[in-house]
């Protein structure tokens, strides 16, 4: 059970109120890119919200998993891509501090925490999506380090991530077993912000999200720059992929509940037929039905969510992650679209977040994996152990 402490519930506390008076104030502008979201990276910092699961000796509050996923949700309730942006500025902090030398966990971290620098995680390239051993990205040994060439989109934050964790292959054509990991300076030379690269600026989607691309061209990683060796990096991507997808369920989870919320409420005021909307069968019955599945969808985090807790990378906490994203995106893209016909028109309305939950859901439903490859990694617990004897 994700049962959270006093500090964790506190931290979760501090979520809410950031949630009502910071982004709600600002979420509609955002979707129309009337404003810029990294305004509010500083307050969150000052909140607790970017150090949640960041060692103490490093800087951060040293909580749990299950804490994570429940702050996501709880932001992401409000607006889905400022809580991506958010949490992925936070697990770049986390996972440097975990992996990075002390010199270079020193030098980014403190930024990081501070919100005065945004990270992002880079396995994503134009040609390679949820086939991330096909990546083509190179890194070539050189005399005082690597040498990474290639390009990548669709990467969180890359509008304007200054410190990025980049998945580079050492050694074509070997697949997953070259695959390396290196921390990325995007303030040096042979970084470039890549201004064509598909992402948020061409999509109505989310765009507190700040997807976007960049080009290393003869970028020079030094020796200590690399965060995972090869053989070692493939691994520990997909471990943290398994977690984000949990905490990706769980957005869609605050999703629903938010539209749920919103809905519930405009039911109990607006009359029609001289009732209000409650009482009409047909129309409550729409809210039950987006409750039971919000209410099993959030079992399947919860339970994937202990899974990663225990032991990430393991094939049951695999399994568990992918069922937990795969009926949560389906449950998210169902229910938010019902209760924003519930609404009628009034649903359309930029104060009410269905319009932007509508297009988030579409979005959450790639991230991190497509539901086709979840689907095959279901399935593949459900195959015969043995092939059965013949007499």
């Amino acid at each position: 059970m994700s049962v959270l402490n006093a500090e964790e519930q506190s931290a979760l506390a501090a979520a809410r109120d950031f949630a009502d008076t910071q982004v709600r104030p600002r979420a509609a502008a955002w979707a129309h890119g009337a404003a810029d979201a990294r305004a509010l990276l500083v307050p969150a910092a000052q909140a607790g919200l970017l150090g949640l699961e960041v060692p103490v000796a490093q800087g951060g509050r040293g909580l749990s998993f299950a804490c994570k996923w429940q702050v996501a949700e709880t932001l992401a309730a409000v607006d889905f891509g400022f809580a991506m942006s958010l949490i992925n500025t936070h697990n770049v902090a986390r996972h440097l501090a975990l992996s990075a030398t002390p010199a270079v966990a020193q030098r980014f971290v403190p930024e990081l925490l501070a919100g005065r620098r945004t990270g992002c995680t880079a396995l994503t390239e134009p040609g390679a999506g949820s086939d991330f051993a096909a990546i083509t990205t190179t890194a070539r040994r050189d005399v005082d380090g690597w040498l990474l060439d290639g390009r990548k989109a669709w990467i969180v934050n890359a509008t304007h991530a200054e410190v990025l964790v980049v998945y580079a292959q050492t050694e074509p054509g070997s697949g997953a077993r070259g695959i390396a990991a290196f921390v990325v300076d995007g303030t040096r030379e042979g970084f470039v912000r890549d201004a064509g690269a598909p992402g948020a600026t061409s999509s109505a989607a989310a765009r507190a999200i700040d997807v976007g691309g960049f080009q290393l061209q003869g970028y020079r990683a030094h020796e200590g720059e690399l965060l995972h060796a090869p053989g070692q990096a493939f691994k520990a991507a997909l471990a943290s992929i398994n977690g984000a997808r949990v905490y990706v369920a769980a957005m869609c989870c605050g999703m629903v509940a938010e539209c749920l919320r919103v809905a519930a409420d405009y039911g109990a005021r607006r009359h029609a037929f001289g009732q209000p909307l409650h009482g009409h069968q047909g129309w409550r019955w729409a809210l039950a039905d987006a409750a039971i599945d919000l209410e099993a969808a959030r079992r399947l985090v919860e339970a994937a969510g202990d899974g990663i807790a225990a032991g990430p990378g393991n094939a049951a906490t695999q399994t568990a992650a992918a069922q937990a994203k795969v009926f949560a995106t389906r449950m998210a893209g169902r229910h938010v679209a019902a209760l924003l016909h519930a609404m009628g028109a009034e649903g359309l309305r930029d104060e009410h977040p269905f319009l932007r939950h509508l297009g988030a859901a579409q979005v959450a439903a790639l991230v991190d994996g497509s539901t086709e490859m979840l689907l095959e990694r279901i399935a593949k617990d459900l195959r015969p152990r043995s092939a059965p004897s013949r007499a």
